[in-house]
C-alpha cells in the first residue's frame, strides 16, 4: 500500500470515527444527588453572603437588606452589567479587523503543470513543478469595511439604548421591591402585636364552647339558648382562625424579600404610623411632569422608539454599496515562490443588485417599525399620566380608610376594656366578652391592614412619579450605610416635596 493510499485510509477512518461519535450523543438527565448538591452550594453561598440579624428588625433595615441581598434584584443588576458588556463589544465592532492567520498545507504528490506558448499553441512536452509539497504561510492584515462600520455604528447606538432600558427596568424592580417589603413588614407588625391576643381569645372561646356543650347536655335550660351561644362562639372562632391564617405567612414573605437566612427568628419594631397627606395638596400638573420625566416605563418607551429609528437606518444602509479597504503583510516558505515576503493593499466595492428589488419592502417595514414604536410611546404616556391620577386617588382613599380604621380600633379597644372589667365582676356573659374581644382584634387587624394599604399606595405613587431610593452600588456597600441611605430616602418622601427638575421644563 503506497503513501497515497495510506493518506486516504487515514482520512476516511477519521471521518467515520467523527460521525460515529456525533451519532452516539444522548441527553443526560440530572441526577437527584447532583440537584441536591447544587442546591446546598447555593444555600451555603447565600447564607455566607447575608449578614446575621443583630436585634429587632426595623423597616429601614428590612428595605436595606432587600436592596442589598434580594435574589431577584441581583438578577436585574446582572442584566444591567451584561448590557454594559454588550455595549463594549458593539463599540469594538466599529474598529477595523486586524487578522493574524497562519496555515500549513501538505500534498502527497507534486503540483505538476504543462506549458503552452499561446492560446493556439500546442502544449509543450514535459511537466513543471510550480509549488512545494509542504509549505507554511502567515498573514497579518487590516480590513475595514465602510458598510460594516455603518452597521456597527447604529448597532452600538442600539446597544447603548438597551443598556438604558436595563437601567430603567432595574429602577422599576427596585420600586416594586420596596413596595412589597413595606407591605409585608406591616403585616409582620400586625402578627406580632395581635398574635398573642388571638391565641388567648381562641382559648377562651374554646373553653366557653365546651362549657356550653356541657350545659346543653345537662338539659337544665332551653336547648336553643346554648345552641345560639355555640353558633356565635363558632363564628368568632372562624374569624379568629382567618386572622391567624392571614398573619401566619407574613413572616415568611418578609424573610424571603429581605433574603434573611432560612429559619431566622427575628422580631420587628413598629414604626411610627405616619400618613403624609402633603402629596394630596400638590399641583397635579407638577406630578404629571415629574412622571413624564422620571417614570421608568415612560423612559423605556422613548428608548425603544430610538432603537426603532436606528433599526430603520440600519435597514436602509444595506441597500448601499459596500466599500472595503485592506492592507496586509504576507509570508510563505514555499521555495518555488521568488518573493516569499510581500505587502498587499487593496480596495473592493460590492453592490447587491437584488437589494434594489427589496428596497421598497425594507423601507415600508422600517417605517412601520417606527410607527409602532411611536404609537407605543403615546400609549405609554397616556397610561403613565392616568396612573398618576389613579395612584394619587388611591393614596387619598387609603389615607382616609386608615384614619377611619384607626378611630374604630380605638373605640373597640375601649369597649373591650369595659367588657373585660365587667367580666371580672361577673356581670358580663362569657359570650359577650369573647365577642367583644374578637371585634377588638378584628378592628386592630383592619387598622394594620389599612395602614399597610396606605404604605403600599404611597409606594405606588412613588413608583409612578419615578422617585426611587437613591442607592448607588448598594450591593457593594456595608449594610449600615445602605440602612442610612434608606432612612434618608424615607425622610425625603415624608417631606412631601418633588425633586427639582431642570429649569425651563413645562407641561
Amino acid at each position: 500500500m503506497n503513501h497515497k493510499q495510506n493518506f486516504k485510509l487515514l482520512a476516511t477512518s477519521l471521518a467515520i470515527i467523527t460521525l460515529a461519535g456525533c451519532a452516539n450523543l444522548k441527553p443526560k438527565a440530572l441526577q437527584d444527588a447532583d440537584i441536591v448538591k447544587q442546591a446546598q452550594t447555593v444555600k451555603g453561598k447565600q447564607t455566607a453572603a447575608v449578614e446575621p440579624i443583630n436585634g429587632p428588625l426595623s423597616l429601614e433595615e428590612a428595605i436595606a437588606r432587600a436592596v442589598k441581598y434580594n435574589a431577584e434584584r441581583q438578577v436585574r443588576i446582572m442584566e444591567e452589567a451584561m448590557a454594559y458588556g454588550t455595549l463594549d463589544l458593539a463599540n469594538f465592532d466599529m474598529l477595523p479587523k486586524f487578522m493574524a492567520n497562519a496555515g500549513y498545507r501538505s500534498r502527497d504528490s507534486d503540483l505538476l503543470t504543462n506549458l503552452r506558448a499561446g492560446p493556439d499553441s500546442p502544449i509543450t512536452e514535459g511537466n513543471t513543478i510550480s509549488s512545494a509539497r509542504k509549505a507554511t504561510t502567515t498573514d497579518l492584515s487590516f480590513t475595514w469595511s465602510l458598510l460594516d462600520f455603518g452597521q456597527s455604528y447604529y448597532a452600538a447606538k442600539q446597544s447603548g439604548d438597551r443598556l438604558m432600558i436595563a437601567t430603567e427596568r432595574r429602577r422599576k424592580a427596585l420600586h416594586n421591591l420596596v413596595q412589597d417589603v413595606r407591605t409585608a413588614y406591616w403585616r409582620v407588625v400586625a402578627a406580632e402585636k395581635l398574635g398573642q391576643s388571638v391565641r388567648n381569645t381562641m382559648q377562651e372561646a374554646e373553653a366557653a364552647l365546651k362549657g356550653s356543650e356541657a350545659a346543653e347536655s345537662s338539659a337544665m335550660r332551653s336547648p336553643m339558648e346554648p345552641l345560639r351561644f355555640q353558633r356565635q362562639l363558632l363564628e368568632n372562632l372562624r374569624m379568629l382562625e382567618l386572622v391567624e391564617h392571614e398573619l401566619s405567612s407574613a413572616r415568611i414573605e418578609l424573610a424571603t424579600l429581605a433574603a434573611l437566612p432560612s429559619g431566622s427568628n427575628f422580631t420587628v419594631v413598629e414604626p411610627q404610623a405616619q400618613i403624609n397627606t402633603k402629596w394630596l395638596d400638590m399641583n397635579p400638573a407638577d406630578m404629571e411632569l415629574q412622571a413624564v420625566v422620571n417614570n421608568p416605563d415612560m423612559r423605556e418607551s422613548l428608548y425603544n422608539a430610538r432603537i426603532a429609528r436606528d433599526e430603520a437606518k440600519r435597514a436602509m444602509l444595506k441597500m448601499f454599496p459596500g466599500i472595503t479597504f485592506s492592507y496586509g503583510n504576507r509570508t510563505t516558505n514555499d521555495e518555488y515562490i521568488v518573493n516569499q515576503r510581500w505587502n498587499e493593499a487593496g480596495a473592493q466595492i460590492s453592490f447587491n443588485l437584488m437589494g434594489i428589488l427589496s428596497a421598497p419592502t425594507a423601507k415600508r417595514l422600517a417605517d412601520m417599525g417606527i410607527s409602532i414604536a411611536d404609537q407605543r410611546q403615546v400609549a405609554t404616556q397616556m397610561a403613565v399620566i392616568s396612573q398618576v391620577h389613579i395612584a394619587r386617588l388611591n393614596y387619598a382613599n387609603a389615607a382616609k380608610q386608615y384614619m377611619r380604621a384607626d378611630k374604630i380600633a380605638r373605640v373597640d379597644n375601649r369597649m373591650a376594656e369595659v367588657v373585660a372589667s365587667r367580666a371580672k365582676a361577673e356581670s358580663q356573659s362569657r359570650q359577650e366578652s369573647v365577642a367583644q374581644q374578637t371585634a377588638s382584634i378584628l378592628s386592630a387587624l383592619r387598622r394594620y391592614q389599612a395602614l399597610s394599604n396606605a404604605q403600599a399606595a404611597a409606594s405606588r405613587l412613588q413608583a409612578t412619579l419615578g422617585l426611587e431610593p437613591v442607592l448607588q452600588a448598594a450591593e457593594g456597600k456595608p449594610l449600615p450605610e445602605v440602612v442610612q441611605a434608606v432612612q434618608q430616602s424615607l425622610k425625603t418622601w415624608e417631606a412631601g416635596e418633588l425633586p427639582k427638575l431642570p429649569a425651563g421644563l413645562s407641561w
